[in-house]
């Protein structure tokens, strides 16, 4: 899969920050893909230590569309180089993430990131720096709120509730299994707010997560074991 280079990725917090907002313009909230064969889930694990030193463990893992049946799996494995620092995660977890991609065949129609998309504090969050990365459809489907205020989301399966943080919405509280807890879903880019919502529910199989980032999630944690033909490259 093609994966653009924007920028390097040796940068100290600050300039990340600054990449973050100039980068942050050029996303596009708005659309959806327009036929979708193939559906990308993306995860990372860190192995050893996730605040200092170890090593990142990125997993994408592709499913057909509308069958949801697994077609290619990656793993990727790069050492942890820059720090800790909430709202600059993609900067630790998106190079590994961008080789596992560029290593994917066939190419994805649409992306979904276990991550935040706009949704975050500079609005650029990991599931839009893949989105330019890759320029294709990409969705953030984080478990847990970074920035933002909601009220309560009713406890039917497909219900939502807007996401609001300084005065705009940034994206949709969505319940995708009655009795567990909503997940965060925003978009990446080059999609809507309401479409990222309906794909994200339209790829749960009764799970609390879509399958893809379920899926790449299991992989990414070494509990689903990958094709020989693709076994994790260290760098």
């Amino acid at each position: 899969m093609r994966v653009r280079e924007l920028h390097p990725w040796d940068l100290d917090p600050q300039e990340a920050m600054r990449l973050q907002r100039e980068l942050a313009r050029r996303v596009v909230v708005a659309g959806g893909p327009s036929q979708v064969r193939y559906v990308a889930g993306a995860d990372l694990a860190f192995v050893g230590s996730s605040r200092v030193g170890g090593t990142a463990r990125a997993a994408v893992v592709l499913l057909s569309y509308p069958e949801l049946e697994p077609v290619a799996q990656v793993l990727e494995e790069a050492p942890v180089t820059f720090p800790y620092i909430p709202g600059l995660l993609a900067f630790r977890e998106a190079p590994a993430l961008a080789r596992a991609f560029a290593r994917l065949e066939p190419a994805a129609d649409l992306v979904l990131v276990d991550g935040h998309g706009l949704s975050h504090p500079r609005r650029f969050g990991i599931a839009c720096h893949l989105g330019l990365l890759l320029e294709v459809p990409t969705i953030g489907c984080a478990k847990s709120r970074l920035v933002g205020e909601h009220g309560p989301v009713p406890d039917e399966s497909g219900a939502w509730t807007e996401l609001w943080h300084e005065g705009e919405v940034v994206g949709l509280v969505v319940r995708t299994r009655a009795g567990s807890q909503p997940l965060y879903v925003s978009p990446g880019h080059l999609i809507g707010l309401e479409e990222a919502a309906r794909w994200t529910l339209a790829l749960c199989r009764g799970q609390r997560l879509p399958e893809p980032t379920r899926l790449a999630d299991l992989l990414s944690k070494g509990r689903l074991p990958p094709p020989a033909a693709q076994q994790p490259r260290l760098f």
